[in-house]
């Protein structure tokens, strides 16, 4: 699942990166999440790109979500919550149907079973409602920690972190956690963040990484936590005053240099 955001612009940035430069994991976290909710202002469910209107859809939606892309997921649900409007409707549905109507998304045998499982879940043991606790969310067929916590954090305004492969790779080059079970990340960052931001940060972190900080060649120079991030990868002072005076010193194409006397 991918969030959606406007970035700030060049001069709000500048303001930002004037504040304070943290020195510990906590300080890191709280300035990250101040950073990113300028850069990319909004609520948990604004910046949730997956289309929904309850905890249900977006309990589907985040299921097929897997090995996709969030646009491809929304072309699909609208046929998919109109054939299958309850939880109910999906528990009885036709796998070979269901097959069909999700197809695009790919891994659409596996998602079918997972979607049937969870609906029959929902009606089986919680009345045909998508329960708020994590510890019931995630013994739903199709359904992790992860996605229990979208769903929390988006569709019911809950505290929750969810944790991906962008959050994990972020929090570790900002040095947030060292790591690399995302339940322990999620750990090391709600205890040092309002219950309130958990959410929306995750999201934040996941816009970040793709527009920013991407895993193969990282925008250091355009990232607002890049003075205080502990990975950030920028040219020294002296290396770019010597870049910017051999840029100075050549020829502009079309332009003639004098000659020697």
């Amino acid at each position: 699942m991918a969030p959606t955001a406007q970035a700030r612009s060049a001069p709000a940035r500048s303001a930002v990166r004037a504040r304070g430069r943290p020195r510990t994991p906590a300080g890191r976290a709280r300035a990250t999440a101040a950073r990113l909710a300028e850069e990319y202002p909004g609520s948990a469910k604004e910046l949730c790109a997956l289309s929904h209107d309850c905890p249900f859809q977006l309990l589907a939606a985040t299921i097929l979500s897997a090995q996709t892309t969030d646009e491809r997921v929304n072309q699909v649900t609208p046929e998919l919550f109109g054939r299958y409007p309850t939880p109910a409707d999906l528990a009885a549905a036709d796998p070979r149907e269901l097959e069909e109507v999700i197809r695009t998304t790919g891994f659409f045998r596996s998602k079918a079973r997972s979607l049937i499982g969870m609906a029959q879940a929902l009606e089986e043991r919680f009345g045909g409602q998508v329960p708020s606790a994590i510890e019931d969310l995630v013994t739903l067929p199709g359904v992790g920690r992860k996605t229990a916590n979208v769903v929390r954090s988006v569709a019911m305004g809950l505290p929750g972190l969810p944790v991906d492969t962008h959050v994990l790779r972020l929090s570790r080059l900002l040095g947030l956690t060292v790591h690399t079970d995302p339940v322990k990340v999620e750990k090391d960052l709600t205890a040092v963040l309002p219950p309130r931001e958990w959410g929306a940060f995750s999201l934040r972190m996941i816009l970040h990484g793709r527009r920013v900080c991407i895993a193969r060649r990282p925008r250091c120079e355009d990232c607002v936590l890049n003075d205080f991030c502990p990975s950030a990868n920028l040219p020294s002072r002296s290396a770019t005053a010597a870049a910017a005076g051999r840029q100075r010193r050549r020829p502009r194409k079309g332009a003639t240099a004098s000659p020697a006397t």
